[in-house]
């Protein structure tokens, strides 16, 4: 399917338009995306064989433009799965009116259910079975499927009308259900990769000594970051498994939206995982080391003279497109639930979120402040023709381009200066569509020489993809072949930080775990990653256990803590800074009276209506949604209640 699917073609002439809006809004309180207003659908996009560039949608992150009205999200009590721990202490008498045992043995999938009844309930018991080995099933046309949204027509394709084929392996610990591989598993499927994360094993009984396990997956668009998120269940006596049900019933995708669910045969091989113990460890781990996590609404409680309004975290959002947001705050995450079409998520946990464009700064501006901590922060100079060879084939001019313009988006090779009338052109749609890595390079670098390096800010994801394939070249030279920046940052920040399991995949070229990382978007994140992330950039200062692990220059410049390094302005209105990925916006004591200074809050943004905002009193505010909403600015206000913004 072809990347990003959004309203290309159109942005030119919206941006004239959106340039006069912006001017004439009076509140600073939300920022939308350009498309957010409408909703447009096109002709699908074929792409060539040739390096001819082709019209497709870019992976953009859009400069906020103020709206006056913001719907107010619902406060949801998080589900049982995230509250009781691996020892089950209920007593089996569970009420059952969806899902039951017979609906498992011999019924078959209408309609999709409340996603409750895939969650580990109050009362369920310790399961008297133990499920150690490979869970399999393939695909069936005869599952349902609600089209919500489809831009381009990809449900036209019967195949996208189908899961691809299962063949997973777990081990168990107590009543958790550990996936033996839980990061992005490229399948080969034409449109589908998947990942699959940590479920729960119990008994209840009435499912007549059958242990009843689900667990979370996520569909991942081939060579994209869209994300589907569902739930499987069966039932297993230890010796065989019942019909596996399954449902998807929420995404963070602007441009496909929909509904899947069957129920499909699968088998149950024992199998002894030589690894078994390992993984219980690294689970238990991974559980211990969660930041402390309450439901949004205790904000109110744990701050009650604070006068906070819970409506303006996740407040700008339809609630509808809002799969999650959150606020870190004083070492808490207080977190909103994992909204469905159907009920809650079961595992809001575990549910993976596009990093889109958050990965410029949390993978690609991570790994730059990390190789200079790691080696010297001369690497911030070195020249990208020195570490790409493609760019002597390059149509621009790019002898004089560093890391650093790269990861600022100055190369001063582009076409148009406008505001991301780059991003949503031809050269950058054939790139984004690219598969493999030979065409993904040459299209990143059609861009024609305009103006010196460092000078000009241009929004390019393809820069990005150039930068870290530099990267990594000079890892290769400081540490020998083998060596992939990712891996670099995964087993340099991302495990000593304690992301999840799922988080420590990316996307790649060729649709190949051997592939070459894109760079500028491909993670999958939980709410506990994200705000790890934020942890370490805004609060632990780039160190992990008392070693600097990001160089310290850099991060300050990115997070605009330098008052003589703030990076470039951007195009379009209102005018950020730009440093090394991170986005930043200047308050002043005329935005806010109980602003008695004026300050920065450097920002990640992601395409489709994602945002983590990074406070100088120590929180950190996010949400990722899909309807083209960028909505912040009243959380930074609401964060001010809580703890001053300035000394």
């Amino acid at each position: 399917m072809k990347q990003q699917k959004s309203l290309s073609i159109l942005l030119v002439t919206l941006l004239l338009f959106l340039t006069a809006a912006c001017s004439s809004a009076t509140s600073n309180d939300l920022k939308t995306n350009p498309t957010a207003t409408s909703i447009l659908t096109l002709p699908p996009l074929t792409t060539t064989s040739t390096l001819t560039p082709t019209v497709s949608p870019p992976i953009r992150t859009t400069s906020p433009i103020p709206t006056l009205h913001s719907p107010t999200p619902t406060i949801i009590q998080l589900p049982a799965s995230n509250r009781l721990g691996g020892i089950l202490t209920g007593s089996g008498a569970v009420e059952r009116t969806l899902l039951t045992f017979d609906d498992l043995m011999t019924g078959t999938a209408s309609a999709p259910v409340d996603d409750g009844a895939f969650a580990l309930p109050e009362a369920a018991a310790m399961p008297g079975v133990v499920f150690e080995g490979r869970l399999q099933f393939s695909a069936s046309t005869d599952g349902g499927y609600e089209v919500i949204r489809d831009d381009f027509n990809s449900a036209a394709d019967i195949a996208r009308l189908q899961l691809p084929d299962f063949d997973l392996q777990f081990v168990q610990d107590g009543s958790f259900l550990i996936p033996v591989t839980q990061g992005l598993v490229f399948t080969g499927h034409p449109y589908w990769n998947y990942i699959v994360g940590p479920g729960r094993i119990w008994h209840e009984d009435n499912d007549h000594g059958y242990a009843r396990a689900s667990f979370p997956f996520t569909l991942v668009e081939r060579n994209a970051n869209c994300t589907h998120n569902g739930v499987m269940t069966f039932l297993f006596d230890g010796m065989q498994v019942s019909q596996l049900r399954y449902q998807i019933t929420q995404e963070t995708c602007l441009y496909f939206k929909f509904n899947m669910w069957g129920q499909v045969a699968a088998t149950y091989s024992p199998e002894s995982i030589p690894q078994a113990e390992d993984l219980k460890a690294s689970n238990a781990v991974e559980l211990a080391n969660r930041l402390p996590t309450k439901p949004i609404e205790a904000l109110a409680m744990d701050y009650p003279q604070s006068n906070v309004n819970l409506s303006r975290f996740g407040g700008g959002i339809s609630p509808q497109h809002l799969t999650a947001y959150g606020l870190l705050i004083n070492g808490i995450n207080y977190v909103s639930g994992c909204r469905t079409r159907f009920g809650q998520y079961a595992y809001c946990e575990s549910l993976r979120l596009p990093s889109y464009s958050t990965a410029k700064s949390a993978f690609a501006g991570v790994a730059l402040m990390l190789l200079g901590q790691k080696y010297n922060t001369g690497v911030y100079n070195l020249l990208i023709k020195d570490y790409v060879p493609e760019s002597a084939s390059a149509t621009g001019d790019w002898t004089a381009v560093t890391f650093r313009n790269a990861l600022d988006m100055s190369t001063g090779n582009y076409d148009q200066s406008g505001f991301e009338v780059d991003e949503a052109g031809p050269i950058m749609s054939s790139f984004l569509d690219a598969e493999s890595y030979a065409d993904r390079i040459s299209y990143a670098f059609l861009f024609p020489f305009q103006q010196a390096p460092g000078q000009k800010w241009i929004y390019h994801t393809s820069d990005y993809f150039i930068a870290a394939r530099a990267m990594n070249n000079y890892l290769v030279e400081q540490e020998g072949n083998g060596v992939d920046i990712f891996n670099f940052v995964r087993d340099e920040v991302y495990i000593p930080q304690h992301l999840s399991a799922g988080a420590l995949t990316t996307l790649r070229t060729d649709n190949n775990p051997d592939g070459v990382p894109f760079g500028g978007y491909g993670l999958f994140l939980t709410q506990d990653d994200i705000a790890k992330i934020s942890l370490l950039l805004n609060n632990q200062k780039g160190s992990i256990d008392g070693t600097q692990v990001l160089e310290p220059g850099l991060l300050a410049a990115s997070l605009q803590v330098d008052p003589n390094d703030r990076g470039l302005n951007t195009t379009g209105v209102p005018t950020f800074k730009y440093r090394n990925g991170f986005w930043a916006k200047e308050w002043t004591p005329s935005e806010n009276r109980k602003f008695t200074c004026s300050f920065w809050t450097p920002f990640m943004s992601g395409y489709g209506g994602i945002s983590v905002v990074l406070m100088p009193n120590g929180s950190t505010y996010y949400y990722f949604s899909d309807n083209n909403e960028f909505a912040w600015y009243s959380a930074v206000n609401e964060s001010q209640k809580l703890s001053p913004m300035c000394p």
